[in-house]
């Protein structure tokens, strides 16, 4: 079973794990009710998702399939609670863990916003922390994150996790002239004749005074 080819709730759920376990400690492993407000919060999540009880358990039991879950009963506890294995299935904690949760929770970005953004997840000492965690994420095999190409008007080249595959090209733009239909060419000629007849008429003007 691929481990690496994880849809986006199972993406978001991963993440949200292992940012709960940094963050509240006393309420992990979580139960599902506490997995779904962390799931679908409005502030650090990118997307802002919006998934159901039934999405985040059908991601849950696929993630139990691929053993990068583990479902607990504490004693004395009536609600099952959940637990990520990233540190037993993909060998990574600490500064790697927390490098890929930011990446799983708020897509593509660069070393110095990863940095910025973890907060309490990890106290990274600077972007050159980040950026050998990362890059020992993906010197891993298969890899778990890659560093995409830096494009024009960035300063710096952003990463991405490889959970759900490469990330696709975005499409070129398009240099086909839209159509905008007969009604729209003719009012376009008849601003460019009366464009046209402004100018004549100001050169007119100017050869006569």
């Amino acid at each position: 079973m691929d481990t690496h080819q994880l849809d986006p709730a199972e993406v978001r759920v991963l993440g949200a794990l292992a940012e709960k376990q940094a963050l509240t400690p006393d309420a992990y492993p979580m139960t599902l009710n506490g997995l779904s407000s962390a799931c679908n919060q409005l502030t650090s999540r990118e997307p802002v998702m919006q998934l159901s009880e039934a999405d985040i358990s059908a991601a849950l039991d696929a993630l139990i399939a691929k053993k990068l879950v583990a479902e607990r009963m504490p004693a004395g506890s009536r609600v099952a609670k959940y637990e990520h294995r990233l540190n037993y299935e993909w060998n990574i904690e600490g500064a790697k863990l927390a490098a890929l949760a930011m990446l799983m929770l708020r897509g593509a970005q660069t070393a110095a916003e990863i940095r910025t953004r973890s907060g309490r997840l990890y106290a990274f000492s600077g972007v050159e922390e980040v950026e050998t965690a990362l890059n020992a994420l993906a010197d891993k095999y298969p890899p778990l994150v890659m560093k995409l190409e830096r494009q024009p008007g960035e300063r710096e080249a952003r990463w991405c996790h490889l959970l759900s595959g490469e990330p696709q090209a975005a499409p070129a733009p398009s240099c086909e002239v839209i159509d905008v239909g007969l009604t729209g060419r003719v009012a376009a000629l008849e601003a460019e004749v009366a464009a046209l007849k402004a100018m004549v008429l100001s050169l007119e003007q100017r050869l006569n005074s």
